[in-house]
């Protein structure tokens, strides 16, 4: 099975630890061809809860195929940064 580095930031460490989710730097094993999609349902969060996923330290969209090896980092809305046009998650919309 694939193994992803997973990380969550702000209000999502919150929502996952109460899950009893890892959400730092957790080793995850996942299905073969999973998506931060699927991730997402995994941890029972909704595609609302994330505005931007990072797979290797760039954007991408939520619908990626998830590599052995990939560090997934989720990041909620709303999360305050001067440099969240040039990341490319200024909005929801860019997913």
């Amino acid at each position: 099975m694939p193994t992803i580095t997973f990380s969550a930031f702000s209000f999502l460490q919150r929502k996952l630890k109460q899950k009893n989710i890892d959400h730092m730097e957790a080793s995850l094993e996942i299905e073969p061809d999973s998506s931060p999609n699927d991730l997402l349902r995994s941890m029972g969060l909704d595609k609302t809860d994330v505005e931007a996923v990072f797979i290797n330290g760039r954007v991408a969209p939520f619908d990626t195929t998830l590599q052995d090896g990939d560090r997934v980092a989720l990041v909620p809305p709303g999360t305050p940064g001067p440099y969240r046009v040039f990341l490319g998650f200024k909005n929801p919309k860019n997913n």
